[in-house]
């Protein structure tokens, strides 16, 4: 890990939804350290500054994907990026998902929105060695069928024996799937409470109602995993503008217990 951007290059840029794009990225000379699902890197627009994103896609070891949506100055400076252009990465941080502790488990997947992004590299990592999972569930919810990401992969992830399950707020015309808040998708899903393991990303208020209908449905809190990310500066756990209650998320997540946020998650405003 550096606490000094290092200079990268785009290598392609994808367009996900109206305001969604991956870059991937290659290091012009010395690389960061691996990643792993879950983790993040700071990334630096260059003249402007840098904000935490979550690795979506890790190829080829050092060749990164990160999915940035445009909400800010910095945000919409990564997004206007073409092929060749250089930014900067620190990292990687945080603690990501724990696939290793899921080993032997169903694996059930709940992203909303734009946390698909940091929850894709784990779908892939299950994917990929199926002799060590047991079944993998995918819930998607997002605004509009427009808003979702990753649209040609999801076939992909059924081909390769994903359920995948997708709701959105506001559907249009010829769209089949369902229609509501993503844990009404739980409905849908063969939950074995005892042999599952949940990993959930999106807006906090989704995480708050998705947990509790994890727990509603037998899990226990220890087997969900939830990915947190409050108004994250500095990366390394100093600025503490991403504390939550005793936790700094950029240090002691973004990937948490939810037996350990539970009871912050209930605490308005906190």
């Amino acid at each position: 890990m550096t606490t000094v951007p290092l200079p990268y290059r785009v290598t392609a840029v994808a367009a996900e939804n109206a305001d969604c794009t991956s870059l991937e990225v290659m290091p012009v000379g010395r690389a960061l350290p691996a990643f792993t699902p879950g983790r993040f890197a700071m990334m630096y627009a260059f003249g402007v500054g840098e904000v935490p994103i979550s690795v979506s896609a890790i190829r080829d070891g050092h060749r990164l994907v990160h999915t940035v949506r445009a909400v800010g100055a910095v945000t919409g400076a990564l997004c206007r990026l073409g092929a060749g252009d250089a930014v900067g990465l620190r990292g990687p941080y945080g603690i990501g998902w724990d696939l290793d502790g899921a080993t032997g488990s169903d694996v059930l997947v709940v992203a909303g929105g734009i946390g698909l992004a940091p929850l894709r590299p784990a779908v892939r990592h299950v994917l990929a060695h199926p002799g060590h999972y047991g079944r993998l569930h995918v819930l998607i919810g997002a605004r509009t069928p427009e808003d979702l990401l990753y649209r040609a992969e999801l076939d992909h992830w059924r081909r390769a024996s994903a359920q995948v399950e997708v709701a959105v707020d506001r559907p249009g015309p010829g769209w089949r799937g369902g229609v509501g808040v993503v844990t009404s998708l739980l409905d849908r899903v063969d939950v074995r409470p005892d042999r599952t393991t949940a990993l959930v990303c999106g807006p906090e208020v989704m995480i708050r109602h998705t947990g509790r209908a994890l727990l509603a449905r037998g899990l226990p809190a220890h087997r969900v995993q939830v990915s947190l990310e409050r108004n994250m500066r500095c990366g390394t756990g100093h600025c503490g503008h991403c504390q939550l209650g005793p936790l700094l998320l950029c240090r002691d997540g973004p990937v948490v217990g939810y037996d350990r946020t539970r009871s912050l998650l209930a605490i308005r405003e906190l």
